[in-house]
């Protein structure tokens, strides 16, 4: 008995074995590897390769910011996963790493080309950009291509850019150009601006965004046409996550995130002035350094942003701190007598009095908004009312509202305020007459500024940052300022 329970025993482990087996076998046999879009989910990770630039990603005091960064953002909340990004050296390190452990895709204002379809996949496409060749100002402007032979011509490698003059250069065999790996945008454009070099080409966009930094550089004619831009991904692999960041895009197209996303990172320069730009280039080089330890010291007392404040200082007298106008405002911050008193500034003329004064009217003007307004409207609205006064903003917003529009955004308001300059409309609202445009185009100067000061600070810590760096010379880590739609 007991030796044909050890027998029973033995065999009943025999057979476990086997089920167990082929369980296993049968788990094999019918197991699949998780698609691209559960690794996602499972890792709680979303990984983008970028490029540093303006448009793409950079970091500032407030954290991180650009384009492409916000975008991927969005979209890796909306999967519910954490965004995990790595800035590339170079474009062709990007490119090459699409789809390894670094990114599951591109998010650096890739075009979307033929020649790139052999190599990966792309998202639906969310904004175009055309290609084009810009000069210097003060040279002679080319009209097309057959202008630019023996010309020093510049492009970035493994780029749109490049690969459009391949196919140029067959219809126009003397074509010639130099492709130098590490440069972006910007450089180019700093190149062409200062001479270096005769021509580059960059995309539309990005001069539109950054021209107001190098103003020399001007454009001359289009290379292409309008060409789409969208996230890159690994050729191999299965489609989960391109279904996923399509549906995202459309999604947030729809409901209007996408537009909003542009127009405040794409737009950075309408109503662009070259000759205002060069002197106001020019003096944050001769006036602006009497000023900056001030301007740091008093944004950091009052958490108010330096680069804003020294713009509104800017606007309102060049930063001449001697500056007194007909009507009796002093001072970097032109401030009246009244507001002078009331801000406690006994001498307008005092660098350091004037921008305290001005710092704690322009926070107390804030803090009286109704708190509808929210965010960079609110610092906007703030600015409009520093220029032209509580009651006649509300006026604005009065028309705003019976017109039906949202009186708590800058963009519906703005185009009210002009209306304040026609009897049929003022003489509709409390307070009367205003010279409206003018608070609109202050307004727009000052973010004007701010921007252009942002990119200033940000090029001379990527000057820094090179000097420290030996090994990587043309490294793009601490450039701001290329949208990089390649």
């Amino acid at each position: 008995m007991r030796g044909f329970y050890f027998h029973f025993k033995k065999t009943t482990k025999r057979i476990t074995l086997c089920v167990l087996l082929f369980v296993v076998a049968l788990t094999l046999s019918t197991s699949r590897a998780p698609t691209t879009l559960e690794e996602v989910l499972s890792n709680n990770e979303l990984r983008i390769l970028t490029l540093m630039g303006s448009t793409t990603y950079y970091k500032n005091a407030k954290g991180k910011n650009g384009f492409e960064y916000l975008l991927a953002k969005e979209f890796a909340e909306t999967l519910g996963v954490e965004l995990k990004v790595t800035a590339m050296n170079s474009l062709s390190g990007a490119l090459l790493a699409v789809g390894g452990p670094r990114g599951h895709l591109a998010a650096a204002g890739l075009t979307i080309t033929p020649e790139r379809q052999k190599k990966m996949r792309f998202s639906n496409p969310y904004y175009y950009a055309t290609q084009t060749l810009i000069y210097r100002n003060g040279s002679k402007r080319p009209k097309n291509i057959d202008d630019l032979d023996s010309a020093h011509l510049l492009v970035i490698p493994n780029s749109s850019h490049s690969e459009r003059l391949s196919e140029l250069k067959l219809e126009h065999p003397d074509l010639q150009w130099q492709e130098v790996e590490g440069l972006e945008m910007l450089d180019l454009m700093a190149q062409v601006d200062s001479g270096e070099a005769d021509y580059a080409i960059v995309d539309s966009t990005s001069y539109l965004v950054d021209r107001s930094i190098y103003p020399n550089a001007r454009a001359a004619f289009n290379v292409s046409e309008p060409q789409p831009v969208a996230w890159a991904f690994s050729l191999h692999g299965d489609n989960s996550l391109i279904d996923a960041a399509n549906t995202f895009l459309s999604n947030f197209e729809e409901s209007g995130g996408l537009e909003l996303l542009k127009n405040a990172s794409l737009i950075q320069t309408k109503g662009f002035n070259l000759a205002g730009s060069q002197l106001f280039l020019r003096r944050i080089n001769t006036r602006l350094p009497k000023y900056e330890e001030i301007l740091k010291a008093i944004a950091k007392e009052y958490n108010i942003d330096r680069h804003l404040l020294a713009a509104i200082a800017y606007q309102e007298s060049h930063w001449n701190a001697n500056a007194t106008s007909p009507t009796g405002v002093r001072g970097l911050m032109m401030l009246t007598l009244p507001t002078a008193k009331e801000m406690g500034v006994s001498d307008r003329l005092d660098p350091k009095q004037s921008l305290t004064g001005g710092v704690k009217y322009f926070l107390k003007t804030k803090s009286r908004l109704p708190k509808s307004i929210t965010g960079e409207d609110r610092t906007l609205f703030a600015l409009a009312a520093y220029n032209v006064g509580m009651g006649h903003l509300e006026d604005a917003r009065v028309l705003t509202d019976r017109d039906k529009r949202n009186p708590n955004l800058w963009e519906e308001v703005k185009k009210s305020l002009p209306l304040l300059q026609q009897k049929k409309y003022f003489s509709t609202v409390r307070h009367g007459y205003a010279r409206g445009q003018e608070p609109v185009g202050y307004v727009q100067n000052i973010i004007h500024y701010r921007a252009i000061l942002k990119w200033h600070s940000l090029e001379a810590q990527r000057r820094t940052e090179r000097e420290q760096d030996f090994d990587l010379p043309n490294s793009s880590d601490w450039n701001p300022n290329s949208l990089l739609s390649l």
